[in-house]
C-alpha cells in the first residue's frame, strides 16, 4: 500500500525545523524585504498555484495520522496478546515507514507483529487510511506566506492524490476559502496526476489565465514542474 500517493522520495529540504511537525520548510526569514516578485524576461505574473502534499504541510504528518487510525482498528478487531496495545501497532507502522518503506507498511508492519491477514483485510486498512479525516495542522510559515501572497496575486491549488483524502486535507488545513481554485487530479482520472499537463491546462482554463503568468510552487522535482514547463509556467 503506498501510503505517501506514489512519492517515492521525500526530498531534501533547507531552512528552520517547524515547530508542529519537525519539517524543514524553505520559506525565507527575510520575506518581509521582498515585495513584487520579478517575473522573468518582463512577464506580468497574476497567479500563483501551489501543490499540497510536502510543499503546504509535512505529509508525514498525514501518514502518521493515518497509521493512528489503522492501529486503533487493529487493537479493536483482532483478538491480541495482552503486550500488543494500540500504541505497540502504531510505533510498528510508523518505524516501517520511516525506515523508508512507502509502498507495504501494512503488510510488513503486520508481518512483524505476527498478525494474520488477507487481501481482504489489507484492503480495509487501505480504505481506513484514505477516507479518515486527519489530524495535521497547517504550520503558522505557509499561512503567513499564503497570507502575504494572497494580498498580490490570485491563488490555486493543484494536487495528485486519492479522494476523498485530498478533500479532507484541504477541509482539516482550513484552505478551502484561500484558494479561488482548486484541481484534484484525481477527478481526471488517475492516469492525469502529474507529469501529465491536462490538469494545469483545466486549471488555467477555470482561472482564464495564460500560462506565462503563472507560477507553480511545488517539492518534488521529478515531476511537480514537468506539465507547468512544458505549458509555459
Amino acid at each position: 500500500m503506498d501510503t505517501t500517493d506514489n512519492r517515492e522520495t521525500m526530498a531534501h529540504r533547507r531552512g528552520e525545523p517547524n515547530e508542529m511537525s519537525g519539517r524543514l520548510f524553505q520559506w525565507s526569514s527575510t520575506w518581509e524585504g521582498y515585495g513584487h516578485v520579478a517575473p522573468p524576461h518582463g512577464r506580468s505574473i497574476t497567479t500563483v498555484v501551489f501543490d499540497l502534499d510536502d510543499t503546504l504541510y509535512d505529509e508525514a504528518d498525514y501518514c502518521r495520522s493515518g497509521f493512528r487510525v489503522i492501529a486503533r482498528f487493529l487493537h479493536n478487531a483482532m483478538h491480541l496478546p495482552l503486550w500488543m496495545d494500540e500504541d505497540a501497532i502504531y510505533q510498528t507502522l510508523c518505524r516501517h515507514f520511516e525506515s523508508g518503506n512507502r509502498t507495504r507498511v501494512f503488510n510488513a508492519a503486520m508481518d512483524e507483529l505476527g498478525l494474520p491477514y488477507d487481501e481482504e483485510v489489507v484492503a480495509t486498512m487501505v480504505r481506513l487510511y484514505r477516507e479518515h479525516r486527519p489530524q495535521i495542522t497547517l504550520p503558522q510559515e505557509s499561512a503567513e506566506i499564503l497570507e502575504k501572497l494572497g494580498r498580490r496575486y490570485r491563488l490555486a491549488l493543484l494536487t495528485d492524490g486519492y479522494l476523498p483524502a485530498q478533500q479532507y486535507k484541504v477541509e482539516v488545513l482550513g484552505l478551502a476559502a484561500t484558494f479561488e481554485t482548486i484541481m484534484y487530479t484525481e477527478t481526471l482520472g488517475r492516469s492525469y496526476w502529474k507529469p501529465h499537463t491536462k490538469g494545469f491546462e483545466m486549471l488555467l482554463k477555470k482561472l482564464h489565465q495564460r500560462a506565462e503568468n503563472c507560477v507553480y510552487v511545488a517539492d518534488n522535482a521529478e515531476k511537480d514542474f514537468i506539465a507547468p514547463n512544458r505549458l509555459g509556467m
